[in-house]
């Protein structure tokens, strides 16, 4: 079952309605997850599952090196990329109240409000113009990639090789870390090696690795193709497009594309991909990136091993050898060691901190080092999938003993060859994973780099590899000890479940002038109201990549509109005849499209609002009375966080609640169907929420279909 994944959407469904788009109509991303690589194909990344950048595939390199060889450099239009605008306090305060609105009682909004009238008035005023003239001095980036991050969201720093990033203490995998499980490949193995039993592990790792290593190269060549956003892809996604604006300079190529309706993206974060890691510190974690390490982490039953996978003349191993060094490491019969250091990335990071400072004082610095710089981790697993549940649940978290957790991405291959990314998501947004996923899918399934046919080579494999081991005390047996406690508790309160529904998705939903990620939306609202009787704080994420070192913004998809509709179809269904609640759902529909542009355009509040609150911190000052109230932690503690992708390479993706009370919602609207993936902790039940959902969703049809709603 794909319940997070989806076709390729057209340009159209960014909110389902209309031809008509602008720069407002940018790219919706998801949020940090977990990418199951099954076979499928892997599409462009829009936002939460209403975007697909639209691009003619690049002609293939005849240098096996590479995926292609853009006549358009990577990186052409990113001096030119306009910057990201600060929005007026007054029209964040005023953004930030009417998402208070739905949340809360007459007495605590009348508070909320005072507050941030004193605040837009006073200290905020003051915290506003001092980022204004700090933005202004800092034009080679934007505002919020000047923040380190403090919360979920992972703002890191700028182009810095080792960036400073400030983060909550709470465990990357509770909705830091994302899953995206991949379709599966069409390529046959050669019976040789199924013999083996190491099929297809062997050859879709081998294949998957030459794809991922090829994408690198072509980007740090400067020969990937720019990411654009194509409004009139028959004048801009062309041969003739490209070739006249590779002469355009630099410093106003934008524009030039900007003349045909083509819109580049930032693809700053692209250079995090590769041998970064994130290193946990006391008080700020770092970002660490080392691009002239050659050598692939992998990891099998809690070992390490890593070898070379550049020569020394910069060119790709042969696949004939890495698959010789993947069958190497599969043939190992080792169990695993009795404390598996993987579950230490798993821990709260200030004691993650510590434990790391006792693992190099006891001479482990070397072998930390290979797994920091490694190119990027592959996880081998040695289980089989017996169903998409079991399959959401291994590649997000496993179980934790065959994990590094802290690596920018790490592919996981299980013994029947399903595959997914699961990605930290402090050094980027979805938008470069995605990326990645689509070029290594149809790399993988068009030029495979080995085939049926293809044996590892004759090489010995035991001089290539090197198996890290590390010089454990008894201090650092009891931390991994208490974190593989911490992490089996805490997994063995996780729930994944999922729906598909069958009675109609984005076709029926754009020809009734709706947008669907407002249905679904909606449904999400009415689901949780159905259940729990209350509308809470929800995220939904919105890149802003269309602008210079754009992050994203949040969308708040409960408002006064879906509150009041939600009420009359669960409590007041009899009180309204159809036509009044079709107007409530066109309501909804309207509105969720104005705040989806304004959050496109960075004119939401919730970056705004960090930005001026971290500012503050910085500068020792006390918290504005603003940030200490609790409407304001309220809204900043989402209940329901929601993200959408669709892409013909990816059979599902989800991610852990972000916080203990909440649900994680992944899901994904196809032509005929919608697709839900939920997870939740002991707190909700996740199930029962999924039924609140569909029971949702057939009303909401109902009505669109002009029946009443079935008691």
């Amino acid at each position: 079952m794909g319940c997070s994944v989806g076709g390729t959407l057209s340009r159209t469904e960014v909110d389902g309605i209309s031809e008509e788009f602008s720069l407002e109509r940018c790219l919706r991303v998801p949020k940090a997850m977990a990418v199951l690589l099954g076979a499928s194909t892997l599409s462009k990344l829009g936002r939460a599952g209403t975007l697909t950048l639209i691009r003619n595939s690049s002609s293939s390199s005849p240098d096996l090196d590479y995926l292609h060889k853009s006549i358009v450099p990577t990186n052409h239009f990113q001096k030119s990329l306009p910057r990201l605008p600060i929005p007026k306090l007054q029209d964040t305060m005023q953004r930030y109240l009417t998402a208070q609105r739905p949340l809360l009682d007459i007495d605590q909004y009348r508070r909320t409000e005072q507050l941030a009238q004193d605040f837009e008035k006073g200290i905020g005023n003051q915290l506003h113009e001092e980022l204004v003239t700090q933005d202004k001095r800092n034009k080679h980036t934007s505002y919020i990639s000047e923040v380190p991050q403090l919360t979920l969201a992972s703002l890191t720093q700028d182009r810095e090789k080792s960036a400073k990033v400030r983060f909550s203490n709470q465990p990357v995998i509770h909705g830091e870390n994302n899953l995206w499980a991949m379709n599966e490949g069409t390529i046959k193995f050669n019976c040789e090696v199924c013999q083996l039993n190491l099929l297809p592990t062997l050859n879709r790792a081998t294949n998957m690795t030459v794809s991922v290593l090829r994408f690198m190269k072509t980007l740090r060549a400067g020969l990937l193709e720019p990411e654009i956003f194509h409004l009139n892809p028959a004048k801009s996604d062309t041969s003739q497009f490209r070739n006249i604006i590779r002469f355009v300079p630099a410093s106003i190529s934008w524009y030039g594309a900007y003349m045909v309706n083509a819109y580049p993206l930032d693809m700053s974060q692209y250079y995090r991909l590769f041998n970064t890691t994130r290193i946990p510190k006391p008080v700020q974690d770092e970002l660490l990136t080392d691009d002239s390490a050659k050598h692939l982490l992998v990891m099998r039953n809690g070992h390490f091993y890593t070898f070379d996978v550049i020569d020394q003349d910069g060119r790709i191993t042969k696949a004939s050898e890495i698959q010789a060094h993947f069958k190497y490491i599969l043939s190992d019969p080792r169990p695993p060691p009795e404390f598996c250091l993987g579950y230490l990335t798993s821990e709260n990071r200030d004691t993650w901190s510590l434990l790391r400072h006792s693992l190099l004082e006891a001479g482990n610095a070397q072998v930390l080092n290979k797994i920091d710089t490694a190119i990027f981790c592959i996880c081998l697993d040695d289980m089989t999938v017996t169903d998409h549940l079991e399959l959401a649940h291994n590649m997000l978290h496993g179980n934790g003993l065959n994990r590094w957790f802290d690596k920018s991405f790490s592919i996981i291959l299980t013994k029947d060859g399903n595959a997914a990314i699961n990605f930290e998501h402090s050094w980027g947004d979805g938008v470069a994973v995605l990326r990645l996923m689509n070029e290594t899918f149809k790399d993988t399934t068009q030029r495979p780099a080995i085939s049926a046919t293809t044996l590892p080579a004759a090489v010995d494999s035991s001089q290539a590899v090197q198996k890290l081991d590390f010089k454990l005390n008894d201090v650092l047996k009891s931390g991994i000890s208490s974190s593989r406690q911490k992490f089996d508790a805490s997994v063995s309160t996780l729930s994944i479940d999922a729906l598909e529904f069958k009675k109609g998705g984005k076709e029926f939903l754009k020809k009734q002038n709706l947008s669907p990620d407002a249905v679904a939306q909606l449904s999400f609202q009415m689901g949780f109201l159905r259940q729990y009787d209350k509308t809470v704080a929800t995220y939904e994420s919105c890149s802003t990549a269309a602008f210079k070192h754009g992050r994203t913004e949040t969308i708040r998809p409960a408002t006064i509109y879906t509150k009041k509709c939600c009420e009359a179809f669960v409590k007041e269904s009899s009180k309204h005849s159809t036509s009044d609640l079709r107007t409530m759902i066109d309501e909804c529909s309207k509105y969720h499209g104005q705040l989806t542009r304004e959050a496109a355009m960075a004119k939401g509040f919730d970056r705004h609002l960090f930005a001026l609150r971290y500012l503050a911190k910085s500068k020792g000052m006390a918290q504005p009375e603003l940030f200490q109230d609790p409407s304001y932690i309220q809204i900043n503690h989402n209940i329901l966080s929601t993200s959408t992708l669709t892409s013909p390479a990816i059979q599902l993706g989800g991610f852990a609640p972000v916080v203990p009370d909440g649900f994680g919602v992944g899901y994904g609207i196809h032509d005929h169907w919608i697709g839900y993936i939920i997870s939740s902790y002991a707190a909700r039940d996740v199930k029962e929420f999924l039924k609140c959902v569909n029971k949702s969703l057939d009303d909401i049809f109902d009505v669109l279909e002009g029946r009443p709603i079935s008691i």
